[in-house]
């Protein structure tokens, strides 16, 4: 298999585009705001709750500004129960894309892509689901996040250009940084973000196979009625 080693990156990268999917709603009162003081142009991609936490942040004239669905952005809705919400070319295009890679630049163009500069995620609280007594291997199977690794992973790899933010603790440092450098990210900013992101994702999926691990057959299976095929 054929890999891309890059050597022509930018040092800073100023945040045009961001993509926003939190289960941890806390402290986008400060970041969303913050992040619009600093690029009067940016545009929000969300989600579900988290689309209806930036517009309430926003303001109607503000979400009509800067904030837009992922669905309308792809021009595919969400499945029932919000099973695939970002998983879609256009989004992993813009995530993965390098900007010193014409190829990846023609890639864009051909789908009416933009690359995505910023993604804000945290994960299904799935430790705090199977802490609960009453919590049954569905349940736990029913939190298990697929797109927010996925997202978190993408931008964490192309910390070349993408700067992966995980922990709303880092909210107010960013936002600081940012208006110190003019809007822009630093590369080493970047570099540091993408450590915490695979320690998270790390995390959480160590999380969810020591507790498959500890579950047995008979407690998985009596969750189900099974059906013939």
């Amino acid at each position: 298999m054929a890999v891309n080693i890059v050597r022509d990156i930018d040092d800073w990268v100023r945040v045009q585009h961001v993509l926003v999917s939190v289960s941890d709603k806390r402290g986008l009162d400060v970041l969303v705001p913050g992040l619009v003081s600093v690029n009067e142009n940016l545009k929000f991609f969300s989600t579900g709750g988290t689309y209806a936490r930036i517009a309430e942040i926003l303001g109607e004239a503000g979400a009509n500004r800067h904030l837009a669905r992922v669905s309308d952005y792809t021009g595919q809705p969400e499945t029932q129960g919000g099973l695939v919400k970002t998983l879609d070319f256009k989004i992993y295009l813009g995530l993965l894309t390098e900007t010193h890679n014409d190829a990846h630049q023609a890639d864009l163009k051909r789908i009416d892509a933009v690359p995505i500069d910023m993604v804000v995620c945290n994960l299904y609280p799935f430790k705090a689901t199977i802490q609960k007594p009453d919590v049954t291997v569905e349940t736990a199977r029913a939190n298990i996040d697929i797109g927010g690794p996925c997202m978190v992973r993408a931008s964490a790899k192309n910390y070349l250009r993408v700067a992966s933010v995980t922990d709303p603790g880092d909210y107010e440092s960013i936002i600081k940084k940012l208006k110190q450098s003019g809007g822009r990210i630093g590369l080493k900013t970047r570099f540091a973000l993408a450590r915490k992101a695979f320690a998270h994702t790390a995390e959480y999926d160590g999380t969810i196979a020591k507790f498959l691990a500890e579950s047995p057959d008979e407690k998985m299976e009596g969750c189900y009625d099974k059906k013939g095929a």
